[in-house]
This record gives C-alpha cells, sequence and structure tokens, in this order.
C-alpha cells in the first residue's frame, strides 16, 4: 500500500490508532480533575501535562547520558575522590 499524500483525508484505521493513544491519558487527565471541570478544562491541562512530561523526558534522557559519560558525580563522590588525590600528591 502506498503512503497517502500529507494532505489526504484520514482514513478510519488511523483514526482509530490516534484514538487508542489519545483516550487513554485523556481519560487519566480526566480522572484527576475537580467534579464540574469541563472538556476544555481537561484539554487545557492535558496540554500542560504535555509539556511537563517532555521536560521530564529530556531531563531524564540528559542524566542517563551524563552518566554514561561519568560526568554525573554526586558531592560525596567527587570531594572524596579530590581529597584521595590531594592525600597521594604528598
Amino acid at each position: 500500500m502506498t503512503m497517502p499524500k500529507k494532505d489526504a483525508p484520514l482514513t478510519i484505521g488511523e483514526v482509530v490508532e490516534a484514538s487508542n493513544i489519545f483516550f487513554p491519558l485523556f481519560d487519566h487527565v480526566s480522572s484527576r480533575m475537580p467534579k464540574g471541570a469541563q472538556v476544555e478544562d481537561t484539554l487545557r491541562v492535558m496540554e500542560s501535562v504535555a509539556k511537563l512530561a517532555h521536560k521530564e523526558r529530556a531531563k531524564k534522557r540528559e542524566e542517563k547520558t551524563k552518566e554514561k559519560f561519568g560526568f554525573n558525580k554526586n558531592d560525596k563522590e567527587s570531594s572524596l575522590q579530590s581529597s584521595e588525590e590531594n592525600d597521594t600528591s604528598d
């Protein structure tokens, strides 16, 4: 099957796939909203939650990258290591 053109109407299958991703997310956020919240409120909150989730993902990815290359030493390790280096340099 050929790929549809960019501006071609969506197929039912494409809408179903997107719905399978969207609605569980919407339902989760909606279940945590105060009683009486409107759909529009939930959609706005979903935008904010998505932005926060992307920031958290980026932060985790950055931390993993630093760990991978050894740049993420905690203060105790680095101070202990530097004091050991000072002791052996005498």
